[in-house]
């Protein structure tokens, strides 16, 4: 009996019963193909690896090969130049000298030698501070320094050991100043006048060489400040005798101006006292 169209025989006479002999016979011929075609398989990946490996072999060489011809084309290393036969060179074994601070010359009259007058202080006939021009007027040095002081000052400058005062007046635009400077043995006594100088302390104002009187019985701009062994104080006013105020710029402009020029005067001789040492031979 048949199952289907095309369906599998059951053996002779279409009995249910299967032939199981040449069922095995066809399982036994399946599994010998099968068996060849893994065999083929393997030799012929075999095969592919062996290929493979010799190009690598062979590749492997040709750029050996090629690198050894380049490695023989590099230049030869340089010839280091042989010692020379003049004489070698020499240091000194003296040791540089410091650099020298400017401040230590003018902190104490110990080192502070440099020659101190109204002319050194103040030279020429006039001043300029960024464009703007001062004429001088008169100048004047005195030892007795309460002399030339108002109010407080006087006894400030006197119980810390002033032994000088230096003064100069410039005037400009109607505004006259009058800068004192006052010299001590040592910084400390400097600062302490500076500071024992009360609120109406000041420097009395200097007239002469062209410059009228100015600053009595009216209201004017006075400053005190020190550096070093030095203190330094200024007076300015208007020459007409009109009062200062807040907002007169020019006063207060003028006070800076004159201020800064004491200042640059000052540290300059230090600054000059230490080149000269520094730049002196050893003994």
């Amino acid at each position: 009996m048949s199952i289907g169209q095309g369906g599998p025989s059951w053996g002779p006479g279409d009995t249910q019963t299967p032939d199981w002999a040449a069922l095995a016979e066809e399982s036994e011929a399946r599994g010998r193909r099968r068996k060849l075609l893994f065999i083929g398989g393997g030799v012929l990946a075999t095969a592919a690896i062996a290929g493979i490996v010799a190009t690598a072999v062979v590749s492997s060489n040709k750029n050996s090969t090629s690198s050894d011809k380049n490695a023989s084309q590099l230049p030869a290393p340089a010839t280091l130049p042989a010692e020379s036969d003049g004489p070698a060179p020499t240091f000194s074994s003296v040791a540089p000298k410091p650099v020298l601070n400017p401040k230590d010359f003018i902190n104490s009259s110990k080192r502070d030698k440099a020659p101190l007058s109204a002319d050194t202080l103040f030279p020429g006939k006039r001043l300029t501070m960024i464009n703007r021009p001062y004429t001088k007027g008169a100048t004047n040095r005195t030892t007795n320094c309460a002399s030339v002081a108002q109010g407080t000052l006087g006894a400030a400058l006197k119980n810390n050991g002033c032994r000088q005062v230096i003064r100069a007046t410039y005037v400009r635009n109607g505004v006259a100043i009058t800068v004192g400077v006052a010299v001590f043995d040592t910084e400390a006594s400097a600062l302490k006048a500076k500071s024992q100088a009360s609120k109406g302390a000041a420097i009395a104002p200097l007239p002469g060489a062209g410059v009228a009187d100015f600053c009595h019985a009216t209201v004017c701009l006075r400053r005190a400040n020190s550096v070093g062994r030095y203190a330094y104080f200024t007076q300015a006013g208007y020459t007409n005798g009109k009062k200062v105020t807040m907002q007169d710029k020019p006063v207060f402009q003028a006070s800076d101006d004159l201020g800064t020029f004491v200042f640059n005067q000052i540290y300059a001789r230090g600054r000059a006292q230490a080149s000269a040492a520094a730049s002196a031979p050893t003994a």
